[in-house]
């Protein structure tokens, strides 16, 4: 897989959403160079612009995939994992199947249902229409208001710089036969039951309608460590919208793990 590298440290394994790619996380690095100390994995899915899907053709394949990738990048090092919505889903999947080594696990927008009939979700709301973004975003319009709840100037050229040119270099085809098996085989709580200690962020826009935020929260008595976080103003781009609350949330979450595994 081809992986975007910052910084140096305890390595951090970052996962993007379906059909993106590694650098629709990129405005969580102002949330890591504040930390220090961390070495970013910015990691391009299957099907996503710089690694080939290959053989891969479901979401448990890509979660192995995933899982064998993280053991040759970081090997027996401790590390942290965090996931934006597909990629919450494969991160879960990850800290528990490495869950001797992982320091900690958060996730963006998270996927915890995956049948999208499945999902409790509010109905689709946009809070505020923003007239000057149309001639910023002149052909992307129609795909920043796919999800935009809160539209603005700021979060429209964040979309053309860190969202549009993953959508652009996704392979749609291979992204729609991964997309027929988008279930894993069993959900990582219930494969794996006993209580994830380590230090969880579940970050969730209160607007969202793709993923929504309550389905997080059903979980919430396996993650006794978890902070649970769903803000207002945001929709499935919580991390565009509501970013400097999401690098904050972050922080702390970084924070929370070198107090943990301090030395």
């Amino acid at each position: 897989m081809f992986a975007h590298e910052a910084g140096s440290g305890t390595p951090v394994v970052l996962l993007h959403g379906f059909g993106l790619d590694h650098r629709s996380l990129l405005p969580l690095e102002s949330a890591f160079e504040r930390s220090g100390r961390w070495r970013r994995i910015y990691l391009d899915l299957p099907g996503a612009t710089g690694t080939p899907v290959g053989a891969v053709s479901s979401s448990q394949e890509v979660a192995d995939a995933v899982v064998e990738e993280v053991r040759a990048r970081v090997g027996e090092q401790p590390f942290a994992v965090l996931g934006n919505s597909f990629g919450g889903m494969i991160a879960r999947y990850v800290a528990h199947e490495l869950r001797p080594q992982v320091l900690g696990l958060a996730t963006v927008a998270g996927v915890f249902v995956a049948a999208h009939g499945g999902r409790t979700v509010p109905p689709r709301t946009v809070l505020r229409r923003e007239p000057q973004v149309v001639p910023v975003l002149g052909a992307a319009l129609e795909q920043y208001r796919e999800d935009a709840v809160v539209e603005s100037v700021e979060s429209a050229r964040a979309f053309l710089q860190y969202v549009l040119p993953g959508l652009e270099g996704a392979d749609q085809r291979a992204l729609d036969r991964i997309s027929e098996s988008y279930s894993l085989d069993r959900e990582p709580e219930d494969a794996h039951p006993e209580p994830f200690s380590q230090p969880t962020l579940h970050i969730t826009g209160r607007q969202d309608d793709v993923v929504g935020f309550s389905d997080s929260w059903s979980r919430i008595g396996h993650y006794p460590r978890a902070s649970f976080i769903s803000l207002d103003g945001a929709g499935h781009s919580v991390l565009l919208e509501q970013s400097e609350l999401c690098s904050v949330l972050v922080f702390d979450w970084l924070g929370r793990i070198r107090q943990e595994f301090a030395g």
